[in-house]
């Protein structure tokens, strides 16, 4: 009888033991989740209410979150879901003349391998800017399916290139073939629409980068020959941008140009154990210290690589490899040579 009680006495010991840890953990779960709501709604966290819409279409319990985004911010399109920034006054720790590693050769193309704490990668410098260009992959929209870059850059017979604008990507398995805001390619408004905003990285006709908000007509207007979206804009006229402060750490792509027309590709290698990746602080911060007074980012993740005369030198974090994509940022070759070619 005493033995019966006893067991009886443990079985009810365990059942509130268990109902407490269920009570316990559903009030922590309670309490992340109203934390959460109060970030996405709170206008003081605008970049979480653009990355939680972004990734609405691409997530399934994103879907559900996106509706606890406030109707106006919720409801916008990707390109208009965050302002334009405002420029952080801070000016140019170096200029172009007194860049890291300067040049001592005027070579019309320069690589430089960099690392940091968590990243490695490659800048890429091209000291005439009327050699970089947007290529796109074909048809763009619809049921277009995107290209990978090497097959981009063998189109155009180009030098190389690295990938460029954003693009619709459910689930990770989209087919690359409609990008995300305005396409620009050698003069031609290849995708989006003259009433839109869009947070346009490209160059004009004079060769200079722009990397600001402005219409399709604007971009017209002021005679950008090439641009694609993505964004966010790193640095504006010298003065980095003040709404960079994230903690993911990923690959990074991005493009820059200093004072004297160089333009600076940057391309970091992630989601490796020995390069976990960059923040866009770092981005802005190595683009500044190689003295970039315009530089915007541009697709990351699995879609970073970069390849010049037929080599690939950064590796890609896909699985699967080189990810088709709707544009590239390519490289014509250099003066007195022909199409793209093989590494010597």
């Amino acid at each position: 009888m005493k033995q019966s009680k006893r067991i009886h006495r443990r079985k009810y010991t365990a059942l509130l033991k268990a109902l407490l840890f269920i009570c316990v953990t559903v009030f922590i779960m309670m309490i992340t989740i109203l934390r959460i709501v109060k970030t996405v709604r709170s206008k003081e966290y605008p970049a979480a209410q653009r990355e939680l819409a972004l990734s609405a279409d691409n997530c399934a319990e994103a879907k559900i979150a996106k509706n606890w985004l406030p109707e106006q911010s919720a409801s916008l399109s990707p390109a208009e879901q965050l302002p334009a920034p405002e420029p952080e006054h801070r000016e140019l720790p170096l200029n172009a003349q007194t860049a890291p590693a300067a040049e001592t050769t005027q070579q019309e193309t320069e690589f430089i391998d960099i690392s940091g704490q968590y990243y490695r990668g490659k800048i890429m410098l091209i000291k005439d800017p009327s050699r970089v260009y947007v290529g796109v992959s074909g048809p763009l929209g619809g049921n277009n399916v995107g290209k990978k870059i090497p097959d981009i850059i063998a189109s155009y017979g180009a030098a190389g290139g690295t990938n460029a604008s954003g693009f619709v990507d459910d689930m990770g398995k989209g087919n690359g073939g409609t990008p995300l805001g305005l396409v620009i390619s050698e003069g031609s408004m290849k995708y989006g629409y003259a009433g839109g905003s869009y947070e346009v990285i490209g160059f004009d006709k004079n060769n200079k980068l722009h990397c600001a908000w402005m219409t399709g007509q604007q971009a017209l207007n002021i005679g950008i020959r090439d641009s694609v979206c993505f964004g966010p804009i790193l640095i504006s006229n010298g003065k980095k941008a003040g709404n960079l402060k994230t903690v993911n750490y990923n690959p990074r792509t991005a493009i820059g140009q200093r004072e004297d027309g160089t333009v600076i590709l940057l391309i970091l290698e992630g989601r490796q154990i020995s390069s976990i990746g960059a923040t866009l602080d770092n981005i802005a911060d190595i683009m500044l210290e190689y003295g970039a007074v315009n530089a915007g980012n541009l697709d990351g993740g699995s879609s970073s690589v970069l390849y010049y005369k037929g080599e690939q030198l950064t590796t890609g974090s896909s699985l699967r490899g080189t990810r088709s994509v709707p544009t590239a940022i390519l490289i014509k070759p250099e003066s007195g040579q022909g199409g793209s070619d093989e590494t010597e």
